[in-house]
């Protein structure tokens, strides 16, 4: 039996417009469904499809974000 092991993850730190970052605070303050690092990859997974990175494990964590699923 192979063992089942928790996905890697990555840690980012990356400067944005602070009005940028209001406004992403905004919306997570309104909607406790979402967290910082969900819609970060949300985001970054929809870039890399809407720019032609055409891979199972991309389009999978886009949707697992999307929907609420723990990738």
């Amino acid at each position: 039996m192979t063992p089942v092991t928790a996905p890697v993850t990555v840690s980012l730190m990356v400067e944005i417009p602070e009005t940028l970052h209001l406004s992403i605070q905004d919306y997570l303050d309104t909607h406790e469904m979402w967290s910082q690092e969900r819609m970060m990859q949300a985001a970054l997974s929809l870039f890399l499809l809407q720019n032609g990175v055409n891979q199972p494990h991309v389009n999978s964590l886009y949707l697992d974000s999307l929907f609420g699923y723990v990738a």
